[in-house]
């Protein structure tokens, strides 16, 4: 028998650490933006946007708890890149940026939609590695021999344990 198993690299369990973290960290941001959306739009120059701040918090809170309980973390790091992508697209809907804390919250989340993005493709690329593993049985058949010589083999030296034998008087009666 042929085979070639997969186990993940180093850098793939890495990669799911990682991604366990990023839930977290999404689950305490969007709390953040949830509980306090005044004080996240003010401190992001986005004053006057506390439901968008509120509904981003809920968004963040979703994606986390989703990371954190998936077998497969890699479609909720693409959730989070596509989640990261929106913020980044609000916080830079004006051209000229307001205020200090848009600048900084548009770095912020750009070096994190890039480690979600680095993230997301090793496991990917784990993943689709694990996908190209296969076993070969094609050597194998389950019987040492072929069927016709294994047929009755079993009875050649057969010889039925005591305790499995049936009793004389409750064997069949034979005229024989």
């Amino acid at each position: 028998m042929t085979t070639t198993s997969h186990r993940p690299s180093r850098l793939a369990r890495n990669a799911k650490t990682l991604a366990r973290g990023l839930g977290w960290f999404s689950i305490g941001i969007g709390l953040a933006e949830l509980l306090m959306p005044r004080t996240m739009a003010r401190a992001t120059g986005m004053r006057g946007h506390d439901s968008l701040v509120r509904a981003c918090g809920v968004r963040e809170i979703a994606t986390g708890i989703a990371l954190l309980n998936a077998r497969d973390p890699q479609p909720w790091l693409w959730a989070r890149v596509g989640g990261d992508a929106l913020d980044l697209a609000t916080l830079g809907r004006d051209s000229r940026l307001r205020s200090p804390g848009t600048a900084i919250a548009l770095a912020a989340v750009a070096g994190v939609t890039a480690l979600d993005l680095v993230t997301a493709q090793v496991l990917r690329a784990d993943a689709q590695l694990a996908r190209r593993t296969r076993f070969d049985y094609s050597d194998r058949r389950g019987l040492p021999l072929p069927p016709q010589e294994m047929r009755g083999a079993a009875l050649i030296d057969f010889e039925a344990p005591a305790d499995m034998v049936t009793p004389a008087a409750l064997r069949p009666f034979t005229s024989a």
